[in-house]
Parts: C-alpha cells; structure tokens; sequence
C-alpha cells in the first residue's frame, strides 16, 4: 500500500495527521501504539508457548482407554476400523 505513495503523498498525509491529533498528542499515541505492540507480542509467545507444552503433553502420553483405529481416507469414518495390537503381557 505505501509502495504505491509519493513522498510528496507522505508528507501531505503526514502534515494530516500532525493537524487532527496535535503534536503533544503524537508521543503519547505512539507510546501506547508501542506498548499495545508489547502486550500483543507477548501474549503471541504465551499462546505459542502453551499450544507447544500442549502437544508435548499430549505426545508424550497417549489415551490408554481409546483403541487405536486405521482411517481409509482423513474423515472417513465409516471404513475406519480398530487395530490388534499385541498384548505386551503375553510376549515373551
């Protein structure tokens, strides 16, 4: 979008902005601006973080109860069937 302005469109658009907002007005706006950027910024890595521990505790101990089944086709559940696993009691 701004590859497309002349410097001279900047500039008017700039003068715009200093005339509607005041220039005390800009450093604080720019001050929020960044820290709205900080807290965005941050609570992306807490989601990150917490959607990796979340794989990693659900990778690291699979649901015992649940029977493990092979699909045909991913969302094809009607020739889905459930897989013989051997017992690991019985083996030698």
């Amino acid at each position: 979008m701004l590859g497309n302005l002349k410097p001279l469109e900047i500039l008017l658009i700039l003068v715009v902005v200093v005339l509607l907002f005041g220039a005390k007005k800009l450093p604080d706006m720019a001050r929020s601006l960044g820290k709205s950027a900080r807290i965005l910024k941050s609570e992306a890595k807490a989601m990150k973080d917490d959607g990796a521990a979340r794989t990693a505790e659900s990778t690291a101990k699979p649901e015992a109860d649940a029977p493990r089944t092979i699909q045909a086709a991913p969302g094809d559940t009607a020739s889905a069937r459930p897989v013989q696993e051997p017992d690991r009691t019985t083996q030698g």
